[in-house]
């Protein structure tokens, strides 16, 4: 993934950061422990920050590492932040660690994904979930945005789609707005463009209702239907084989991240909302 970064100093881009999370630089200031008319210098260009600075300032802002080499580039210093492949034998560790990670959350799927979603490792649980997906969208690279949201992916079978739909479009957003990507940019416009089916289109199916307390019916699954335990966060609710299972979905990410490609790596766990989809689970993902 690139940044685009303007032609511009240090200060400017400093300023759009600091304006785009509307703080002040008061509130700035004191949280870098500098002063007010410092950082009013430094973003008119009057003052040419410390490498030191630039770093404060940057973690204040929680901007992301990669955008963090371009303030630097910006005020005239070296890149801090290397960028290696996963591949590169120097990540070895860090992929085992990976893949023992996702093999202990079997049989709940679990994946991880790069900063525009490109799905680089993921367990048997993500294996059951993708059946009858097209093999164009399995081919590599493989995304996980279309796999979701394409019409010929996971799409037709999410019973709360408009819903979940709306929630990555503006997960997106937020991570366009941070940083600054043409390909994450070009991801969103493609997504956000997949026509959406009507909910009695949904996997085909007319027996599915949709209630709006994030619970859900299946003709044939559980008799007439099921009740399920409120849920607190929005639910995944997805038809396999008849069923619908309801999902609660986690994201974990590396505490102070030195390269560029571990900082923008994303281990998505999607746990079970209930019991009767915890047994789906267990029945149908090999241990």
């Amino acid at each position: 993934m690139t940044t685009v970064v303007p032609d511009t100093g240090v200060g400017p881009l400093l300023r759009g950061g600091r304006e785009q999370r509307r703080i002040s630089q008061l509130e700035l200031a004191l949280r870098a422990d500098s002063s007010a008319r410092h950082i009013s210098f430094i973003e008119t260009g009057r003052s040419r920050p410390s490498e030191e600075m630039v770093l404060r300032l940057a973690e204040q802002l929680d901007i992301p590492v990669r955008e963090r080499n371009a303030l630097l580039v910006a005020a005239g210093y070296a890149p801090r932040y290397t960028q290696t492949p996963l591949d590169d034998p120097a990540m070895a560790s860090l992929r085992e660690s990976l893949e023992r990670l996702l093999t202990a959350y079997e049989p709940c799927p679990a994946l991880v994904v790069d900063g525009t979603y490109g799905v680089v490792a993921a367990n048997r649980g993500v294996a059951l979930l993708l059946e009858g997906v097209s093999e164009r969208l399995l081919t590599p690279p493989v995304n996980a945005m279309r796999l979701t949201l394409h019409p010929e992916g996971l799409a037709p079978r999410i019973v709360n789609l408009p819903e979940w739909r709306a929630d990555l479009l503006a997960q997106m957003d937020r991570q366009i707005a941070l940083a600054r990507s043409p390909e994450l940019r070009a991801l969103y416009d493609e997504v956000a463009a997949y026509p959406v089916p009507s909910r009695t289109d949904l996997a085909g199916r007319t027996d599915l209702a949709d209630p709006p307390d994030g619970g859900a019916r299946a003709e044939g699954a559980d008799g007439p239907g099921r009740d399920r335990p409120p849920v607190f966060a929005l639910p995944l609710l997805l038809e396999h084989r008849g069923r619908v299972l309801s999902f609660l979905s986690s994201i974990a990410t590396f505490n102070t991240p030195m390269d560029v490609t571990v900082a923008e790596l994303a281990i998505e766990t999607f746990l079970p909302a209930d019991r009767e989809t915890a047994t789906h689970l267990r029945a149908h993902v090999p241990s």
